[in-house]
């Protein structure tokens, strides 16, 4: 799997034509969720590093998500379809798409903007500190494969 760099203008103009590209008829190629769904599942990533809505994991059970997850959240393989979610990013509840839409975007755009020395050691919401690299590859690979799951 090819890991762009979100922190570049580049990348993130391309994301945010992809996200743009979704509409609410837009269907998912594969998964439960619906797009504003998806939206939302997305934005859980980026609000864990910019808000203080969901609470932090401790002890044992940090041990153990960062023992399992962070190899698969921060390495390069790609995600399997249909791969199990943590309970945080499971959204089951409607969501509203043009809210969420314009959430990721201003997300994506944050993000690039702050850039990569902003990330660099920046402590995780569960994994402890990461380097600019791995928090890139977190970003990039999470929303690359949702936005394939919907076709763009």
């Amino acid at each position: 799997m090819i890991i762009k760099d979100c922190f570049s203008p580049d990348v993130s103009s391309e994301l945010v034509s992809r996200i743009n590209q979704l509409s609410p008829e837009s269907k998912g190629l594969w998964g439960k969720m619906n797009v504003g769904q998806m939206l939302a599942h997305c934005n859980v990533a980026y609000d864990l590093v910019y808000t203080n809505k969901y609470p932090k994991p401790m002890g044992l059970k940090k041990f153990f998500i960062k023992l399992f997850a962070k190899k698969v959240v921060t390495g390069p393989k790609p995600y399997k379809r249909n791969s199990p979610t943590a309970p945080v990013f499971l959204i089951t509840d409607e969501r509203e798409f043009e809210t969420e839409k314009k959430k990721l975007v201003e997300h994506v755009e944050k993000t690039q903007k702050l850039g990569s020395s902003y990330f660099n050691n920046r402590e995780s919401h569960a994994f402890g500190p990461l380097t600019s690299t791995e928090w890139n590859t977190l970003f990039y690979k999470h929303i690359d494969h949702h936005l394939q799951q919907f076709g763009v």
